[in-house]
């Protein structure tokens, strides 16, 4: 009932295909999602204009993004998995998730950087912000929200992971045999939108600083002041913007995205 571990290069490449294939099928919901949590406001930010504007930065980042959470996730699942019982596992794929996260934000943060704010039509030119922010801070600018986005990561897959393996695992012990890659979509669609609605201010959290004005407060990063602030300014329903866009977005990436997983799996190996 259990599916034989991937190798690295497998977990390399399927990760790399599933990424790319969510981010850019789904990126017009980030688009969406991104301005509605913006402090300028849905309108001001474009509306429903230009909503695949930063796809660029997006689609060059997404498979060296996805392939590298998914070489570490499954090494570290493998190298933990080994040294405890099965009654841990949760564990297991909890701390391998976190991993995956930490590494895999090296690529992601900058990217977001860049999208976030083309999708914000804070530029025209994904280069231009490039420029802008190495001129105005340095090489540290493309990395701005990147403890932000690592705390809003590490919570999202401490629970999707989980939950993602174990309806999978009980799934394969209901029906004698491991998951087909359209029943590990459906886990992963479960498991995702769930940890979307959940991890949402932080998500909220992460978009004020990553599109704020780098002179600002908001822009240090303080992930406590700037939910204390919106929810100042615009109470829970501030924190919660765009939870309906964020959790169809991952929803349905989380059906894409570990479905053909699986699938890629078995092609690669």
């Amino acid at each position: 009932m259990s599916c034989e571990e991937p190798s690295f290069a497998t977990s390399l490449m399927a990760g790399g295909v599933a990424g790319t294939a969510v981010d850019v099928a789904l990126f017009p919901l980030d688009t969406l999602k991104t301005r509605l949590q913006s402090e300028a406001g849905f309108r001001a930010s474009g509306g429903f204009r230009g909503i695949y504007s930063g796809l660029g930065p997006a689609a060059l980042a997404s498979a060296p993004n996805a392939a590298l959470f998914f070489c570490t996730y499954e090494s570290m699942k493998k190298l933990l998995g080994s040294h405890v019982p099965s009654s841990y596992l949760p564990g297991v794929h909890m701390a391998a998730a976190s991993a995956g996260e930490v590494v895999s934000c090296i690529i992601r943060v900058p990217m977001e950087v860049v999208k976030q704010r083309r999708q914000a039509q804070l530029s025209h030119s994904s280069i231009q912000i490039v420029r802008d922010v190495m001129r105005k801070e340095g090489p540290v600018g493309l990395f701005r929200g990147y403890a932000s986005t690592v705390m809003r990561e590490i919570p999202f897959s401490l629970i999707q992971f989980p939950v993602w393996e174990l309806l999978k695992k009980t799934w394969s012990e209901k029906q004698g045999h491991y998951v087909d890659s359209w029943q590990a979509s459906l886990c992963g669609a479960f498991a995702g939108g769930l940890s979307a609605a959940l991890t949402t201010p932080l998500d909220v959290a992460k978009t004020r600083i990553m599109l704020a004005h780098h002179e600002s407060i908001t822009a240090k990063g303080n992930i406590k002041t700037v939910l204390r602030t919106v929810y100042k300014q615009q109470g829970l329903s501030g924190l919660f913007a765009g939870v309906v866009p964020r959790t169809l977005w991952i929803s349905v990436g989380g059906a894409v995205f570990f479905g053909v997983y699986e699938k890629a799996k078995l092609l690669f190996t």
